[in-house]
């Protein structure tokens, strides 16, 4: 069959798509992955077939002009989609309504106009058996449609979308406004797709996460074990050998290692680990490390290194909750500290502590002095949290793998197809 995958450019969220893809390609299936222009080479290196459509403008340049244009809930998620670990009661129509105002104007308009007429255009040329795209690519769910597609989102994190859909079914009144229909229907409409709730959720959903850490809508879900990406990468000589000590990584995303102010102060927690008898392996941006100065003796700073070779050789991990760090981690068996600020980090961490798999606190929480220090010394000590990382493991490797996955997609197309 004919697969295109499809996601605005964001590097991360593509990454976690990659593995099904190969997955795909390797079964005997053409595989295509359209994106923006700029966003090709990054498909290309991932040894992918890209193809680019639309213009180059996109959500970040947006972002670039107004830091005040994304609305954010308490627990660091975009209103209306911080609801997903709501409780029902507590849920109003007319909060997500006005969420939706915002964030389809702000946002999904920004990630999906510019995708949608070239993606139908090549859709209509390749004829493509199923279309797999990042849930809030919703080009992909149109171009589909248009052709008459299968089609899928793929999960890299919690289903906020999906949930957030199903409190807003549940709560609008009849005829009441609907920010993201009057949007997406006549979007569609002009290529003579008529509106669903497919455009909004996909027929199927592919989800990354293991059943602990899941938060779910009402609606068909696919699971399939993740599998570590990150892009190119080579292994470094210090890496090939077995560490002395406890080795420790920490790795805190570029946006925080740059930050001022309300982030972790890297000089003062290299200070206040100095003592402890590890080797801290922190992956920090060189032109961080510039500004740094002097660090204490049991700290290697690297500029990058492959997380899926770093992470078996340590015995605990510090980050900040991104989706391929946490997912990593888990994957090897290590307790983790996690240090969230925002986006779904929060909501991860908090479902990653309630495993036993480590300890959570925000990054305002680190920014007081012995707080993180306490958190590793209790991770690294106490049998525990390695126990309760070891069932986290335990449940993704029971998770079907991209090539199970594979051939779950084949069958279920070609049912469709047969119908």
């Amino acid at each position: 069959m004919r697969v295109l995958f499809t996601t605005y450019p964001e590097k991360t969220h593509f990454l976690a798509m990659a593995p099904l893809a190969w997955a795909l390609r390797t079964a005997g299936h053409e595989v295509r992955v359209a994106c923006q222009p700029k966003f090709a080479d990054v498909v290309t290196q991932a040894g992918l077939t890209a193809v680019p459509v639309g213009p180059d403008r996109d959500l970040w340049q947006l972002m670039a002009r107004d830091t005040n244009w994304f609305s954010v809930g308490l627990n660091g998620l975009p209103v209306p989609y911080d609801t997903v670990d709501w409780r029902p009661e507590d849920v109003s129509y007319e909060y997500l309504r006005d969420g939706y105002k915002l964030h389809v104007t702000k946002w999904h308009k920004m990630s999906n106009v510019p995708l949608i007429p070239g993606l139908v255009e090549f859709a209509q040329a390749w004829q493509p058996d199923l279309v797999i795209w990042e849930p809030s690519t919703y080009a992909g769910a149109i171009a589909a449609e248009a052709v008459g597609a299968a089609h899928a989102r793929l999960l890299f994190s919690l289903d906020t979308f999906g949930v957030t859909r199903d409190h807003f079914t549940r709560l609008s009144p009849e005829g009441a406004e609907d920010p993201l229909k009057e949007w997406l229907a006549p979007a569609a409409g002009k290529y003579g797709v008529p509106w669903s709730e497919r455009l909004v959720t996909g027929e199927f959903t592919i989800s990354l996460l293991p059943p602990s850490l899941r938060v779910e809508a009402d609606l068909d879900y696919v699971p399939m074990r993740y599998v570590p990406y990150g892009g190119p990468a080579v292994l470094p000589a210090w890496l090939r050998t077995p560490p002395e000590k406890p080795r420790v990584a920490l790795t805190m995303g570029i946006s925080i290692a740059e930050s001022s102010g309300d982030m972790v102060d890297l000089e003062d927690l290299f200070d206040e680990l100095s003592d402890v008898d590890m080797e801290l392996v922190a992956t920090i941006p060189e032109s961080v490390q510039e500004k740094l100065g002097q660090v204490p003796d049991n700290v290697r700073m690297v500029s990058f290194v492959p997380l899926h070779a770093l992470v078996p050789t340590c015995t605990a991990v510090i980050h900040h909750a991104g989706y391929g760090t946490l997912a990593t981690t888990a994957l090897h068996g290590k307790p983790q500290v996690i240090v969230p600020w925002n986006a779904d980090g929060p909501a991860l961490a908090k479902r990653v502590a309630a495993q036993g798999a480590g300890l959570a606190l925000h990054v305002h929480q680190a920014s007081a002095r012995g707080v993180l220090r306490n958190r590793l010394l209790r991770v690294l000590t106490e049998p525990k949290f390695t126990e309760g990382a070891h069932r986290l493991r335990d449940e993704i490797l029971a998770m079907p793998t991209p090539n199970d996955v594979a051939d779950q997609l084949a069958r279920r197309v070609a049912k469709v197809a047969i119908a």
